[in-house]
């Protein structure tokens, strides 16, 4: 069947008179893509204008605009002998592009190119499916080799310019006859429904490429640059009998609805529930990506003025505790600190070097390996240490915990979420957060051991959510100007020891009161009696009564936890 279909491609690209130059080659290839790679774009306009017999001229009108807004922009990039190679790699890229938007949702934004940029191979092996390389090779690879064999050669410069001006001109032209007619259209479109242009494959992703590049260089360009942070920070309370030891778990892909904890019908809390915690249940997160959750929970920037320039050139509440005397570690079993953890001690458990736990898939219960000896190290101290999870990771949540813990069945066993049914689906994720539950009573019982010595205290915080086929979206990473809720409402749990600053009966009244990430900077230092002007209201707060000082610590605590 394949050889039949390239010698149908080869036969009709052997036509030389369809194909008389690369003008007419670039208009093949802009057919090919909008028909082929912008299904997802197509579908939200037609969410917005249904097929109706009075939405119909407008609607081909949007089809005809967005094609000759394609088309102008191949016209303009594809000059000379790079023509085939410029069309080729583009027919590559869209078909790929096309792929993750048209299942999963996802758009090609700046955010969504940092997350391929920060994937790992395990990560990046677990999104390649069957149906992607199907899509890739009649797309993408077929049309790819048929125009790199065909596309004719330039002609003359002179005649080439002329040809393109042509057509750039005779496009420019269709583009203002096609929008006067649908002024006010074109107007409610543009101002009232700009997300789903953000659809438009291959011209937005392109946008967004330009601006990622644009964003990196001016990260390189001030690498050097480490602003300061509270450098005014001064103990509260030198006179603490017990010194800190605080394990913060940062949570990977879980949403808080899927807590029985929050309400959950089903029971995915067995071992937590046996403890005395707290489950914030009005949590939001600061995105929708690890990329830019972790280093945005970290820094004093909060979710609006977040920048992630900004955020990795100046030092962030990790980087302040630790110039304040307080030992900081980081262990991760996910990608890696997102930039948190640069100037802190770090180590690896993604692999078996460090991590016991690595049968299959390398376990975050293994990040509690040797942290005895750590904590006997540096004994008579205050100490913070992150332990940053593997979670709920997708799409292959079935990866995500040991068989033992397949209580949900029958489970999704594929990354092709759209292969299994929405019970599968729900099953292999909620499997998942089982085993983050296992987890995090091991980390309270490990802290167990040091309620007589130290001021001792859990905090669990999601870094962002997940979706998982409600509204046709799929993982995460969305905008967060249209993110559903399932990507950004977030679990936090707090445990406290019996010599902790906060009792968690104070803190229990404000579990439902709504919060962010962005007080977890402020959190932190007052949870280590550090006080600094940045926080000078929380640390007002706490100077007053207990029981405001635990709503302030809820707070910190729930930003921390989201984080």
């Amino acid at each position: 069947m394949q050889s039949k279909l390239l010698n149908k491609y080869g036969s009709l690209a052997n036509r030389r008179d369809m194909v008389h130059s690369q003008t007419a080659a670039i208009f093949l290839v802009v057919i090919l893509i909008m028909v082929t790679g912008n299904f997802s774009l197509f579908h939200g306009i037609l969410n917005i204008y249904p097929l109706t017999f009075g939405n119909l001229p407008f609607l081909i009108s949007l089809a005809l605009f967005f094609t000759s807004l394609t088309a102008i922009f191949f016209l303009v990039i594809s000059h000379g002998k790079w023509t085939r190679w410029i069309l080729a790699g583009f027919l590559l890229i869209t078909s790929q592009s096309a792929y993750y938007m048209d299942h999963l949702g996802v758009i090609i934004d700046t955010v969504m190119i940092d997350n391929v940029v920060q994937t790992n191979k395990s990560e990046f092996s677990s999104l390649i499916t069957s149906t992607l390389i199907l899509r890739t090779f009649f797309f993408g690879v077929i049309p790819a080799w048929l125009i790199l064999k065909y596309c004719p050669e330039p002609r003359s410069l002179k005649v080439e310019l002329k040809s393109r001006l042509r057509s750039l001109l005779l496009l420019l032209l269709a583009i203002v006859l096609l929008v006067i007619p649908f002024t006010p259209d074109y107007t409610s479109f543009i101002r009232e429904h700009r997300i789903v242009r953000f659809y438009s494959n291959p011209t937005y992703s392109v946008y967004s490429a330009i601006k990622y590049i644009n964003q990196q260089s001016n990260i390189t360009a001030h690498q050097s640059i480490l602003s300061k942070t509270a450098e005014d920070a001064v103990l509260l309370d030198p006179s603490t009998s017990k010194n800190e030891l605080i394990i913060m778990v940062v949570g990977e892909t879980a949403r808080a609805d899927r807590f029985s904890l929050n309400g959950y019908q089903r029971e995915t809390n067995p071992e937590l529930s046996k403890q005395d915690i707290v489950s914030f249940t009005n949590v939001t997160s600061c995105g929708t990506s690890t990329n830019v959750s972790v280093p945005c929970m970290f820094s004093s920037l909060g979710r609006e003025k977040y920048d992630k320039e900004k955020a990795l050139h100046q030092e962030n509440a990790l980087d302040v505790l630790q110039k304040n005397g307080i030992e900081v570690l980081w262990r991760d079993n996910n990608s890696d600190s997102k930039g948190v953890a640069t100037r802190i001690k770090y180590e690896d458990f993604k692999t078996p070097t460090l991590n016991p736990n690595c049968k299959g898939e390398c376990r975050d219960v293994g990040m509690l390996s040797g942290l005895d000896e750590y904590i006997e190290k540096n004994k008579g101290k205050d100490m913070m240490i992150v332990l940053h999870q593997m979670g709920n990771h997708g799409p292959e949540y079935y990866r995500r915990y040991p068989k033992a813990f397949e209580r949900f069945k029958p489970a999704c066993q594929t990354g092709e979420l759209r292969d299994c049914t929405q019970q599968e689906i729900d099953n292999a994720y909620d499997n998942a957060i089982l085993y983050t539950d296992y987890f995090l009573a091991e980390v309270i019982n490990f802290l167990k051991k040091y309620d007589e010595q130290y001021e001792v205290a859990m905090l669990y915080v999601s870094d962002h959510g997940e979706s998982l086929g409600e509204h046709g979206f799929y993982l995460h990473a969305a905008p967060y100007i249209i993110a559903p809720k399932e990507q950004t409402h977030v679990p936090v749990i707090a445990w406290t020891g019996k010599n902790f600053d906060y009792n968690l009966s104070d803190i229990k009244s404000y579990k439902d009161n709504a919060i962010s990430h962005d007080d977890l900077f402020c959190t932190l230092l007052i949870a280590y009696e550090l006080e600094s002007n940045i926080c000078t209201g929380k640390n007002a707060i706490f100077a007053k009564n207990k029981m405001l000082k635990s709503y302030a610590l809820s707070e910190d605590t729930l930003d921390k936890n989201v984080d």
